[in-house]
């Protein structure tokens, strides 16, 4: 098959698994008794619970955004550019949080925290009683999604730091400490990834309804899942869900417009040599030991919490008893998702990276809509164009699921794939082209084992995710096939606490324990570490 071929069906598999199903809900919100109608958009736009919901939505993502940046931008420069001791454990450290249905934080500081928590064994019953009143709401909100996307700042900012060439550092080096070249030429070169940073974390914190959920505390993505879950009351959520889209689409937007013309400054550079490092002098410990007390604070203290929760044997008995099934279904279909993520992914991302169709800009945008858009209306939008007679096939098998990871998922493995073809010199292809190498040859034999880094990278990255999702899996699944994390969601409400910690923790150590790999998979370029 030709290359332009292959690439153009790629194209036509990520907007019919993601962007197809979206439109089918935006249009199906429009019917109404097989008319065209706007009353359900009305009833949205004319309830005053509404408008109170979408502005606690807001304020939780702002809020979210703003304790992220100020943490994780300082946090990514501390870890990818200075020669702070144990960098790689930290970064790791910080990341575990992400690597988790958001949920399962929320459920370990309840474990702490909460009114039968662990500090009211310690401290009392008082004390508890206003540490669980402060967790049960906003607060505890702001606190949970700030720890699940810091790493999305601190990640972001490690890997544009690679962008930024070091002639120009060092040439700055001359006249001015390094405080003053970070303020006047590094931090303004990365303000692309800091911008691209502030608008995910936003749009994933506004788009968030499990957290909210456990800790009652009312936000707008709710209802879209109440009228569609409680009420089957489709138009109603459809019409809610839509305010979500449109937010996503209009800060992607203003991020790109805003960003226009100064992407040019973005070389790989900084990827071809090693990246010039601020020595900190007499004062490494002490910012170790900073480093490492923030990551004891919002990580191991509340992981710890809900491993003390479930320290009984019978406890894991028996969340295998409620949850094996689910543990394995999900163990597959993660597997399965992260292996069609990597070969759509590596497609795609040579398509962007090789400009190959005039449309490789639409596609880039779009897989970075999906990701950026709440899984709810994903998830609806699946439902809307998969739920009919003639295409039971799919929606009442697990290929819904797998369907949603392919949405939702394909920007991660697109950009990781992306950049590591940006690593491989034109050269290597064209002079097998010119040897009369076929494209589909040249892709197997060259291109692909030359990305073999990417591609690793990018199944784990798939696996991991596909692992992690709720909010798709939550409304698509056929009966008998919820995964570990949907299993855990619906016995929250009822389950005994040692059960729901047996089963969160059974869920962290699902999704840690393939980080291991990453021991036997070279790094992706050395984007975050050096060598």
């Amino acid at each position: 098959m030709s290359r332009r071929f292959v690439l153009a069906l790629t194209a036509l598999l990520v907007f019919v698994s993601g962007m197809l199903p979206v439109l089918s809900m935006l249009l199906r919100s429009l019917r109404n008794d097989d008319r065209w109608s706007l009353a359900a958009y009305r009833g949205l736009l004319g309830s005053a619970h509404q408008w109170a919901l979408m502005e606690h939505s807001l304020v939780l993502a702002a809020l979210v955004t703003g304790l992220t940046l100020i943490a994780g931008v300082p946090l990514g420069l501390l870890l990818g550019k200075t020669d702070l001791p144990g960098r790689r454990l930290y970064t790791g450290l910080f990341a575990v949080p992400l690597l988790l249905p958001p949920y399962v934080l929320a459920v370990s500081w309840a474990d702490l925290l909460g009114p039968d928590g662990l500090l009211a064994g310690m401290a009392g019953p008082g004390i508890a009683r206003a540490t669980a009143q402060w967790l049960f709401g906003l607060p505890g909100c702001v606190l949970v999604l700030s720890a699940v996307f810091l790493p999305i700042p601190m990640l972001l900012t490690m890997i544009f730091l690679r962008t930024v060439d070091p002639r120009l550092e060092e040439a700055a080096r001359l006249l001015a400490p390094w405080p003053t070249v970070l303020r006047g030429i590094t931090v303004p070169l990365i303000l692309p990834g800091i911008a691209l940073a502030a608008v995910l974390v936003f749009l994933l914190s506004f788009g968030e309804f499990g957290v909210p959920t456990f800790l009652r505390y009312d936000v707008f993505p709710v209802e879209s899942f109440v009228q569609f879950s409680a009420f089957y009351d489709f138009q109603a959520a459809t019409a809610a869900a839509a305010p979500m889209a449109g937010v996503t689409l209009v800060l992607l937007l203003m991020e790109a417009a805003s960003l226009r013309g100064r992407a040019g400054q973005l070389r790989l550079s900084g990827l071809e040599r090693g990246l010039p490092r601020i020595g900190l002098g007499a004062g490494r410990m002490a910012w170790a030991a900073a480093t490492a007390g923030l990551a004891v604070a919002l990580v191991l203290v509340p992981i710890g919490a809900l491993v003390a929760q479930s320290a009984e044997v019978a406890a894991y008995q028996e969340a295998l008893r409620h949850a094996g099934d689910s543990l394995l279904r999900s163990l597959v279909y993660a597997g399965i998702g992260a292996t069609l993520l990597t070969a759509i992914g590596f497609l795609t991302g040579y398509l962007v990276q090789t400009r190959a169709l005039a449309v490789w800009r639409a596609v880039d945008s779009m897989t970075l809509f999906l990701f950026a858009l709440p899984g709810t209306v994903i998830g609806i939008g699946l439902i809307s164009l998969w739920n009919t007679p003639w295409t039971n096939l799919v929606y009442a098998t697990p290929a819904i699921i797998v369907l949603g990871y392919l949405a939702k998922y394909t920007a991660l493995t697109s950009r990781i794939s992306a950049t590591q073809l940006g690593l491989i010199p034109a050269s290597m292809e064209e002079a097998a082209q010119v040897a009369g190498a076929g494209w589909a040859r040249r892709m197997a034999l060259i291109v692909a084992p030359l990305a073999r880094r990417g591609l690793a990278a990018a199944w784990l990255v798939g696996y991991l995710f596909s692992l992690r999702d709720t909010d798709i899996t939550m409304l698509v699944y056929p009966p008998g096939h919820d995964t570990l994390p949907v299993r855990i969601f619906t016995l929250m409400a009822n389950g005994e606490p040692a059960l729901i910690a047996a089963l969160c923790t059974l869920m962290i150590a699902a999704s840690v324990l393939p980080l291991a790999l990453l021991a036997l998979v070279p790094r992706l370029g050395r984007d975050l570490q050096d060598p």
